[in-house]
């Protein structure tokens, strides 16, 4: 068994923000309470309490910051997400049916897909705004009918990010992407610490936040979603 832990930035349609991303940690349901004593751990360390969200980025707290990179490299964590470049361009009345909830529900689909099916998974998501009940069931729906009513996702929950440090860690790094995939339309985007946790993450990670990362990649993936130009 699997937990997953969801999070998303800049998911709105009309937020005149360019891109978008949805991603996720999963965490071994078996080492799952070792896992999080360590996170936990981590925090007093560096006498963090408070949630971890990266619109409350602190350089004060970088070292804390780099010790999270550490820690999830370290572990067997994973981390997967979908980016969204120009969001203007999606093209929902051809391709969603009319409606960008729909295409909400296809990242869904084909953020947790790529996971083998003969694990099982429970999915845990941010909660966004009041429509979580009918979103998750459009969600249980959608896999259910993919795998003819033997789904490998056999609960789906939404939770708040203040509760679980795996989606606060989930934000944290989807921040970090979406931060530096804004910043070639965006130079106000220079943030000293922000850049410095940016170019750490890269390092860790050997890849480009605001690039794709190779698909056979499982440990720390990027999936780099461009809608095509309209004619």
């Amino acid at each position: 068994m699997q937990n997953i832990f969801i999070d998303e930035s800049c998911h709105l349609e009309h937020d005149n923000i360019p891109i978008m991303c949805i991603g996720y940690i999963k965490v071994p349901q078996n080492q799952y309470t070792q896992l999080k004593e360590r996170f936990e751990a981590l925090k007093l360390e560096y006498r963090t309490p408070m949630e971890l969200k990266w619109n409350k980025f602190s350089n004060s707290r970088l070292p804390f910051y780099k010790a999270l990179v550490n820690y999830f490299f370290n572990n067997p964590l994973e981390f997967r997400c979908i980016l969204v470049k120009y969001k203007d361009r999606l093209n929902h009345d051809d391709f969603n049916s009319g409606s960008h909830d729909n295409f909400y529900y296809k990242l869904i689909y084909f953020l947790l897909k790529t996971n083998p099916s003969d694990e099982e998974y429970r999915v845990y998501l941010d909660i966004k705004d009041t429509r979580g009940k009918e979103k998750l069931n459009k969600i249980h729906d959608v896999f259910t009918r993919y795998y003819q009513g033997e789904s490998p996702f056999k609960h789906l929950q939404h939770i708040r990010s203040h509760d679980n440090v795996f989606i606060q860690l989930a934000d944290f790094f989807i921040g970090a992407i979406t931060y530096k995939t804004r910043m070639k339309s965006n130079p106000e985007l220079n943030h000293a610490g922000r850049l410095e946790f940016i170019e750490y993450l890269e390092e860790a990670s050997g890849f480009s936040l605001d690039e794709g990362t190779v698909p056979w990649e499982t440990k720390f993936n990027i999936f780099d979603h461009q809608p095509k130009k309209s004619e």
